[in-house]
């Protein structure tokens, strides 16, 4: 009796454990997701939903989200509520590290470009001495 209980608990969190961990959006969704570039700084990843494509839950660091068309966008939170937005081609946005399901409400495909920051930030940079005249 004991090996099939342990067999469940295995199983169990086998399934549950990729649900729970944020997970890489270019692993769990190559379809919207691909990698432009990276080096040990930033990731830039090129973004392409279809009309009324949705994605995966994932995570993201921090990032600046650059959008290439007009979008409307739908994102549901690890915690279930969602949020939409309306954004116009050529918008920026900077998000923190979230964890997120987007979703393409819109009629037409979106397309971004979306750069994630590695490491600690930046320490503030220390003001210039002005100079005397």
């Amino acid at each position: 009796m004991r090996v099939p209980c342990a067999l469940y608990v295995v199983v169990l969190c086998v399934c549950v454990a990729p649900i729970v961990s944020a997970q890489d959006a270019v692993k769990v969704d190559p379809t919207h997701y691909s990698v432009i570039t990276e080096n040990d700084r930033v990731r830039v990843l090129k973004i392409h939903y279809g009309a009324h494509e949705k994605s995966v839950m994932h995570s993201h660091p921090d990032s600046v989200a650059v959008f290439l068309t007009d979008a409307k966008v739908q994102f549901t939170g690890s915690d279930g509520k969602t949020n939409e937005s309306q954004i116009k081609a050529g918008e920026s946005l900077y998000t923190s590290a979230q964890v997120h399901l987007p979703e393409n409400v819109g009629d037409q495909p979106m397309e971004a470009i979306l750069v994630e920051l590695k490491g600690k930030p930046a320490k503030p940079a220390k003001p210039a001495k002005e100079m005397k005249k």
